[in-house]
């Protein structure tokens, strides 16, 4: 470090997504010194449910910071404060023993796709919606403890606390449970008119028994503990670092691209396809999925997502490309820039098979699955991908098209966040698709500057979440629409969504030969 750095002040931000975990450190300024991550496996023990070891994921979060912290040359003393961001939705139960009850469950699991059906049925969602503001998910806690209360009996009866995924690392770090509220209002847990818990709600869902298991509710910006002796041990980071209550991911990459008031929406292009807004008052007429708290106070963030963004492509690569980066190391490219090539290489007129993204899940139909509509011998692997580019964007529209109904001005423009952003062919295509100007911020690591924005404003070197994010953001310039490419966009969105009205009656038989009814 160059001479005076010592009394610099540093943010550490821990990122956990479905599979991966990042840490990265900031300086006051935003600048991001130094990032490290890995992966976690991902188990599958039966179609739809997406599972992971909660002791991996422990030790990945400490050796990615003590990875950062290494590269970054960092006295430990100058990290001012952690935070931890995470997927939302998902489960991560600790045990009256001391340890993990099972594995944790990721947000793309899909078990409990029949409860919320029933619960619409049964005119249980009406009623809940009263209290929480929220349509009801498969891969909500809520959900997920219902199932578990019918299948895995025990699993309740043994649970101390009930975490989502980042609550859980801060209390690895800690040794102190919370639950903090942009992520537990987004679980159909908290009454969004009083900001607590409610019984009426865990009653509603037959999970009365689940009330006290529950940690006491903390905001993102609020100091939660403090890094234990332990966690000192397998980090490196000093103990005693205060630890921020952090944020569901998506609010933390809102607050990293500058999201501080309405004229912005906020899209995040990763596993999950999110989609969202911020406003002071939720939305009630039913016309879009999500309402919670966001991080900033005296806000809401209204929200349509689904798991149906770019962890297609991720699994598309792994899997019918594995000798792709071989391709690209030989020709001196990176990987994904190969990749744009291939699908910048196909003219926009070109109507390449049509791709629904439902490989982990859907948001037009709960049992809907991932398919190439169209596909002849004409076409190449250039056109598969560019096919899969499109169809990932054309989901995010189809929630977009919703969250837009429900505004009373349109937005000046698109917030990117996600590995979409990381692509210029894709961010382009993003803004052509949505005709809209499309702004990326200038990092690499979104979720973890939004979380070192937190820990900035938690540990009092900002005074507000908004002049955090106005001195620490730092946005490129946008990406405008192309009007020509913006037409031909609109005729084929209409194609896909042609596709998906015409497969909606198949997705219920295909289910019930799954379940062996058929």
């Amino acid at each position: 470090m160059q001479s005076g750095a010592k009394s610099m002040k540093y943010y550490l931000g821990l990122d956990n997504g479905g599979t991966t975990t990042k840490a990265a450190i900031f300086d006051e300024d935003g600048k991001q010194i130094a990032t490290a991550g890995m992966s976690t496996q991902m188990l599958v023990p039966k179609p739809g449910f997406t599972e992971r070891d909660m002791e991996e994921m422990w030790e990945a979060n400490c050796h990615v910071v003590k990875e950062a912290l290494r590269l970054s040359g960092c006295d430990p003393h100058d990290i001012a404060a952690v935070a931890v961001c995470g997927h939302g939705k998902g489960l991560y139960l600790w045990g009256k023993n001391e340890a993990p009850v099972r594995n944790g469950i990721i947000s793309t699991d899909n078990r409990a796709w029949e409860y919320p059906k029933q619960w619409a049925k049964a005119g249980v969602t009406e009623r809940v919606f009263a209290y929480s503001c929220q349509n009801i998910l498969p891969s909500q806690p809520v959900s997920l403890l219902a199932w578990l209360r019918d299948n895995e009996p025990n699993v309740i009866e043994q649970t101390k606390y009930i975490f989502e995924c980042k609550d859980y690392v801060r209390f690895r770090l800690t040794g102190e449970a919370y639950a903090e509220r942009t992520d537990y209002s987004g679980a159909n847990f908290v009454n969004l008119t009083t900001g607590e818990y409610d019984p009426e709600l865990l009653a509603l869902f037959g999970l009365s028994e689940c009330f006290d298991k529950l940690p006491p509710l903390r905001n993102a910006t609020d100091i939660c503990g403090y890094i234990t002796k332990e966690a000192a041990q397998k980090t490196g980071l000093m103990e005693g670092t205060p630890v921020a209550g952090g944020a569901f991911d998506i609010d933390a990459c809102a607050i990293a691209v500058n999201v501080t008031d309405e004229t912005h929406i906020c899209m995040i292009a990763g596993t999950w396809s999110i989609n969202e807004y911020i406003r002071k008052a939720p939305v009630l007429d039913g016309s879009v999925l999500m309402n919670s708290f966001f991080c900033l106070p005296g806000y809401y963030l209204v929200e349509e997502c689904s798991a149906t963004s770019a962890g297609n492509n991720e699994w598309f690569i792994k899997t019918m490309l594995p000798e792709a980066k071989q391709i690209a190391k030989a020709e001196g490219k990176r990987f994904y820039d190969l990749m744009d090539e291939w699908a910048d290489a196909i003219e926009t007129s070109v109507l390449c098979p049509i791709f629904l993204p439902f490989l982990m899940a859907s948001n037009v139909h709960p049992n809907a699955m991932a398919c190439f509509v169209g596909m002849s011998n004409y076409h190449t692997r250039a056109h598969i991908v560019r096919s899969i580019y499109e169809g990932i964007a054309f989901s995010h529209r189809y929630h977009l098209e919703k969250l837009l109904q429900s505004r009373t001005e349109p937005p000046l423009g698109i917030r990117l966040a996600g590995g979409v952003a990381n692509s210029a062919v894709w961010t382009q295509m993003f803004a052509d698709i949505m005709n809209l100007p499309m702004e990326t911020v200038r990092v690499k690591e979104t979720g973890a500057l939004g979380c070192a924005i937190i820990g900035a404003t938690a540990s009092g070197a900002y005074a507000s979440l908004q002049e955090a994010a106005q001195k620490m953001c730092k946005l490129s310039n946008p990406v405008i629409p192309d009007q020509e490419r913006a037409a031909i966009y609109d005729r084929k969105y209409q194609i896909y969504k042609a596709t998906i009205d015409a497969l909606d009656p198949l997705w219920d038989d295909i289910q019930a030969y799954k379940d062996g009814r058929i």
